[in-house]
């Protein structure tokens, strides 16, 4: 989804760890601009606007403008980062140019609506399988989520990747088969209890202790003899 949003960057001359660490200290990241067919560009810019873009609705799929000085203004993406393990914050960021009228992919979330009559009325067990579709389309119909309607699924029913509604330019992309949500049964605890009044189990091994005790008096009545 394309924002009118604007983020000023400047151009890094040098490379290394001395050269990032000095970039961090001075209150920016390192990041590097690359696709369009054109030549990759490192850059410094602001993390707490990386940041906001990453945290909002549209996440990573937000297409937002780029301005570097002395240089290009182009339409990027987030689509790489680095974080730190510890402290969680931005360390670095690969942008790519976004080409407005050719088709990119993507990955949207899903979500469901609605309460399932298999929860409600038998008793079953909604689950989420899938979260989020690959689509195809053109930047500017990227949608910010899909939701799917599940108040119809009874038990053994489910939703898949076919059901989701698209518009526009939109293609999908993931296997039209993916299973979204279903509706499963709970298992019941008293499966694997005998039923009541069934017959108990023949005792095979009495049987063979009451013929062994035969075979025994027959030979010592052959003894006897």
């Amino acid at each position: 989804m394309i924002k009118d949003i604007t983020i000023n960057a400047e151009v890094r001359t040098s490379r290394g760890k001395n050269e990032a660490r000095r970039t961090r200290k001075a209150g920016n990241i390192p990041a590097v601009v690359y696709g369009a067919f054109k030549d990759p560009v490192s850059v410094a810019i602001s993390p707490r606007e990386l940041v906001k873009i990453i945290r909002s609705n549209t996440g990573l799929n937000t297409i937002f403008h780029l301005a570097i000085a002395g240089g290009e203004n182009t339409a990027v993406m987030i689509v790489d980062r680095q974080v730190d393990p510890i402290k969680s914050t931005l360390l670095h960021a690969d942008l790519k140019r976004i080409d407005l009228t050719k088709r990119i992919r993507v990955s949207v979330p899903v979500f469901t609506e609605g309460e399932p009559a298999g929860v409600k009325v038998q008793g079953g067990l909604l689950e989420i399988i899938t979260r989020v579709v690959e689509i195809e389309c053109l930047p500017d119909d990227i949608p910010e989520k899909f939701v799917i309607n599940v108040a119809e699924l009874m038990i053994g029913q489910s939703k898949r990747a076919s059901d989701v509604e698209l518009a526009g330019s939109m293609k999908l992309v993931s296997d039209p088969q993916t299973v979204i949500a279903h509706i499963v049964a709970l298992r019941a605890e008293a499966a694997a209890t005998p039923a009541e009044g069934a017959a108990p189990a023949a005792a095979e091994p009495e049987v063979v202790k009451k013929g062994k005790k035969e075979d025994e008096a027959e030979d010592k009545g052959g003894k006897k003899k």
